[in-house]
């Protein structure tokens, strides 16, 4: 498919759910994730030699992917807290046999948590 990835802003408030959904298509057509695997991390820096802070993976924090072109993931409210308040980056890949396709990627702001 080799797809040009697109930068998103993403921010999660300490301590709450997160759910955000994102459709690519070809002009109005969904494409079609059908068999792909998904995985989303959040590091302080981009490096991949660097810890992830979160990791996200298709059944767990990412919904199945289908042939209706949408990605959902959803971070819990336990796992958000446990990432302090600052500025971090992401990336979401798709992946179906030897073929990683780069989606979605851009900074990840974790806005801090007043009420325990």
């Amino acid at each position: 498919m080799s797809l040009e990835p697109g930068n998103y802003e993403i921010t999660c408030y300490q301590g709450a759910t997160l759910t955000k959904q994102w459709t690519w298509t070809d002009g109005a057509t969904p494409l079609n994730w059908t068999g792909y695997t998904a995985k989303m991390q959040v590091r302080q820096y981009k490096n991949i030699n660097d810890t992830a802070l979160l990791t996200l993976t298709t059944g767990s924090g990412i919904a199945t992917l289908t042939s209706n072109g949408k990605v959902t993931i959803t971070i819990t409210a336990t796992q958000s807290g446990a990432i302090p308040a600052g500025n971090y980056y992401y990336d979401i890949e798709l992946t179906t046999g030897t073929t990683v396709e780069r989606v979605l990627q851009g900074k990840f702001v974790v806005v801090g948590q007043v009420t325990a």
